[in-house]
């Protein structure tokens, strides 16, 4: 079968989870509500950010941006994957295929850094309590929110224009239920090397970078809490960022268990198994985290419905 440059109206497979026809309506009603809940969750947390003025602050401000992020992140792969549990169409056109790929590393990426940005928003908030309005004021916020999407954009960018000049054999079948960039290399008929050095590039400016401004920030943070006497200070300041750090943890750990998974394994179930923690699990239970564990947060949610009603009378 002869190789290709993205002819044909749809060149790919998409193997999704299971092959087996038994379970697929069970699949389809699973991510289905995880989806609905995500993007509910996310939405609400965005709503009562704008809503409330108490929330005006530089870490509601990344968190709102982190809860579109998350939407727009699970919209990239699961409304095709249910597309795919429903109707057992698998295939997916190049140009649909080079855009998830294309908005998955955008969105991946942009996630990483706003954890980056909000452990040193923690960092900030806690060594230096009383520099914190001036270090992070608004225009300054906007900046690095600003910054980190135009490099983002960027890199993910080179990784299309790369990828459209690989060749594919007609129906190539990629054992996964989204276009994964690795995925996707593997299966090209065409030399990848440069792709290949391209990818590891921005795994360690999409991971590494932001993993260790994270640590960085945290390191700080424990050393500032070590210099505290008093307990209810330290559990006080703690409480700051800890919905964040079960975060940080969750993403990571289920980001690195597929690497660590992939890299030590073959089975391509095991691997769709971890994939989906970090799509899926994560993203739904980043607001429940920040809702649970945060007090303005549950108070801002709480007036919410009574916001919503007055606008709604004010019409």
């Amino acid at each position: 079968m002869t190789a290709q440059n993205h002819t044909g109206e749809s060149p790919f497979l998409l193997l999704g989870l299971s092959d087996d026809p038994q379970p697929q309506p069970l699949l389809f009603g699973i991510f289905l509500s995880m989806y609905l809940i995500t993007v509910l969750g996310n939405l609400l947390i965005i709503l009562a950010v704008t809503s409330d003025p108490h929330l005006h602050t530089p870490m509601y401000f990344f968190l709102s941006n982190l809860s579109f992020v998350d939407i727009c992140f699970t919209s990239t792969t699961i409304p095709k994957m249910l597309v795919i549990i429903q109707t057992q169409r698998k295939d997916i056109s190049y140009p649909e295929c080079l855009t998830q790929v294309c908005f998955f590393m955008i969105f991946g990426g942009r996630e990483n850094f706003l954890l980056t940005v909000m452990a040193y928003d923690c960092f900030v908030a806690i060594s230096h309590p009383l520099n914190y309005p001036v270090i992070m004021n608004p225009h300054f916020c906007g900046l690095l929110a600003l910054v980190s999407w135009l490099l983002i954009f960027f890199i993910s960018q080179i990784h299309v224009v790369l990828m459209r000049k690989l060749t594919f054999s007609p129906r190539t079948t990629i054992p996964h239920f989204f276009c994964e960039l690795a995925q996707v290399l593997q299966v090209a008929s065409s030399d990848t090397l440069i792709n290949d050095i391209w990818m590891y590039l921005a795994i360690v400016f999409f991971g590494v970078f932001p993993a260790l401004g994270i640590f960085f920030s945290y390191h700080q943070i424990l050393s500032s809490l070590m210099k505290m006497s008093n307990t209810a200070t330290k559990h006080k300041a703690f409480s700051t960022c800890g919905s964040h750090l079960y975060v940080v943890s969750l993403l990571y750990g289920t980001g690195l268990g597929v690497y660590l998974n992939s890299a030590v394994s073959t089975s391509a179930h095991r691997s769709k198994v971890a994939s989906v923690m970090y799509t899926v699990v994560t993203p739904m239970l980043n607001p429940i985290i920040y809702s649970l564990r945060n007090q303005d947060g549950m108070g801002a949610l709480g007036r919410l419905p009574g916001r919503v009603v007055s606008y709604l009378d004010g019409l």
